[in-house]
């Protein structure tokens, strides 16, 4: 097997077999490579030794069996035989499902997740969209402070697991999504320092120095990266990429860094003959980073949509504070900004913010497809200082609303596990670091956060504590129980109507039609000849839709169709969609 790895300012470079010790050679071709050959059979433990430094897991490890600080594992990617033939699931038209490995079953692993996901076929989603893989200390925790950004977390399963998880999610004719973090690494079990300069202080993030996208040695990072990218793709038959916090990927460079990925993953589509696509997280409001590379954009293929979460969650809940406030001051209004819009903030004042924020977005261009709409997210949930549901503090009939909007809405919905049934439990945040000082750190960080905001230090869960992920599990006797059950059917029915009723899959921002009264808290939208009406109030509504024949196509309470004054009358705390006849 041949081995190599880049290390520019090694003047020795050693590979380390059990007891056996060999030389590398300088790449006479690529400059700062080194380069060898020796035995590995699948499984053989090895580490690079920079300057007869200590020996150290390999950058591009596919394997780290014993963690980020152990040696990494051979995998021979051609030795699993694949089930399903699949040609791939693209984006438009598609239902993505948020999950979260560790706490989607009490197991927590990829073959305990895999055995659930006939759920989700049921359920009527699309695509499984993974939160992030990659290997960090200890067994549980988000899977944002991930290393070995080639390799899969031991405790969920390994390489072998994953490949089985995504066999039995094409099986059933599932996409597959993996969150992946390129804005930071670690920082425990982050030995990518030791070899060469994969960081740098041209740049500040909020976990330190920035990944080195643009100053010396950045070719070899940004292909280190891109390479990671494609390979979970093509190893490991992915169907798509989230990329997180790319507003916090610092890159002054003509050719971005997005720019350089997306061309590099149409390539590799085109290479594979299926859909590959990548879906950025930004708070930057830019359209250019969704718009085509031929247009003068990055050419991602869609972005979460945080305006249309916050517009939701403040008419929902009616909370104000932090990024909350720009929307609070008219909720419904701001909603029904969004739904017509895409952005919210589209070059407006945002006070969270103290200035201006955002660009709008050319409808007449750019699919409503290419946003991610979503009432929940693990932020959303898991940053909120009890980790919070929705499900903890509304009705079930205002989470009826919820999805109705996010599901008819001509954005890609996002679903987060559990949503669905109005889970019961908890989705905290929670750590298993290794390392005791980094522990206290996180421990006392969080809690200061929250006391901030009038928190007692005894009400913020301990993340350290195995019960707080424990607590994070989700409770699969809860789909079969009311008022679960009665949810679970309201999405399943909503998702199926996304699927049947083609104006609810029309892309055309421009198109959209909303009405709204802040007073009587009642919404109405417009999609063709499909019409969705949502009453948040208590009492019931009376809602002008200015149709006399219509046809009642899903509700969440008994409804009449509008009499001949076109006015539909809406239970309080309900919803209905409509077809005109």
């Amino acid at each position: 097997m041949r081995f190599e790895v880049w290390a520019p300012r090694a003047d020795r470079m050693t590979l380390h077999r059990a007891d056996v010790t060999s030389a590398l050679d300088r790449d006479p071709e690529r400059a700062g490579w080194w380069r060898g050959e020796a035995d590995a059979p699948e499984g053989t433990r090895y580490g690079f030794a920079v300057d007869d430094g200590p020996v150290l897991p390999d950058p591009r490890s596919r394997r780290q069996p014993d963690g980020p600080d152990g040696l990494s594992a051979v995998v021979d990617q051609g030795l699993y035989a694949w089930r399903a033939e699949w040609s791939g699931r693209a984006l438009p038209g598609a239902v993505l499902y948020e999950l979260h490995v560790g706490t989607y079953t009490p197991e927590g692993t990829l073959d305990a997740a895999a055995d659930r996901l006939g759920h989700l076929a049921e359920l009527g989603v699309t695509h499984v969209e993974l939160m992030p893989l990659c290997p960090f200390p200890g067994r549980h925790g988000w899977g944002y402070e991930g290393v070995s950004l080639w390799a899969v977390h031991e405790p969920y399963g390994g390489p072998e697991a994953l490949k089985r998880f995504v066999d039995r999610a094409h099986e059933l004719g599932l996409g597959v999504v993996l969150d992946v973090v390129h804005n930071h690494l670690g920082p425990s079990g982050n030995h990518l320092p030791a070899f060469g300069p994969y960081f740098t202080d041209t740049h500040q993030t909020p976990w330190g120095s920035a990944v080195n996208l643009d100053a010396p040695g950045s070719d070899e990072v940004r292909a280190y990266l891109v390479g990671s990218a494609l390979a979970w793709l093509r190893d490991y038959r992915l169907d798509g990429l989230r990329l997180d916090a790319v507003h916090a990927l610092r890159d002054t460079r003509a050719l971005h860094f997005l720019e350089e990925l997306s061309a590099a993953v149409d390539a590799l589509a085109a290479d594979l003959g299926r859909p590959l696509f990548l879906i950025a997280e930004s708070d930057l409001n830019d359209p250019r980073l969704i718009t085509s590379r031929e247009e003068g954009g990055l050419g991602l293929h869609a972005q979460w949509n945080d305006d249309f979460h916050h517009a939701l969650h403040t008419t929902l809940t009616g909370e104000a504070q932090g990024y909350y406030a720009d929307f609070a001051q008219a909720p419904l209004t701001a909603l029904s900004k969004t739904l017509t819009s895409g952005y919210f903030h589209n070059g407006t004042y945002s006070s969270f913010r103290g200035r201006h924020h955002g660009r709008p977005l050319d409808r007449a261009r750019v699919s409503a497809q290419r946003l991610l709409g979503y009432t929940q997210t693990h932020d959303q949930i898991g940053n909120r200082a009890q980790g919070d549901r929705l499900s903890a503090s509304l009705s079930p009939g205002l989470l009826a609303c919820a999805a109705a909007l996010t599901l008819t809405a001509p954005f890609t919905p996002m679903l987060f596990m559990g949503e669905e049934w109005g889970a019961g439990t908890p989705w905290q945040f929670f750590t298993d670091h290794t390392d005791p000082e980094l522990a206290e750190a996180v421990r006392r960080g969080r809690r200061r956060e929250f006391a901030a905001h009038g928190w007692a230090e005894e009400d913020v869960p301990d993340p350290q504590d195995p019960a707080t992920r424990d607590r994070s599990c989700l409770d699969w006797s809860e789909p079969e129980a009311a008022p679960h059950a009665r949810v679970l059917a309201w999405y399943r029915e909503l998702i199926s109507l996304r699927h049947r009723q083609a104006d609810l899959s029309d892309p055309d921002l421009a198109a959209i039609r909303v009405a709204h009264d802040p007073g009587a808290r009642w919404l109405a939208l417009r999609r063709g000849d499909v019409r969705v009406a949502v009453n948040l109030a208590k009492d019931p509504a009376a809602i002008p839709l200015g149709i006399r024949r219509a046809r009642v196509l899903a509700a969440w309470d008994p409804v009449e169709a509008p009499g001949p004054d076109g006015v539909l009358h809406v239970p309080g705390e309900s919803c209905v969609v409509l077809t005109q006849a």
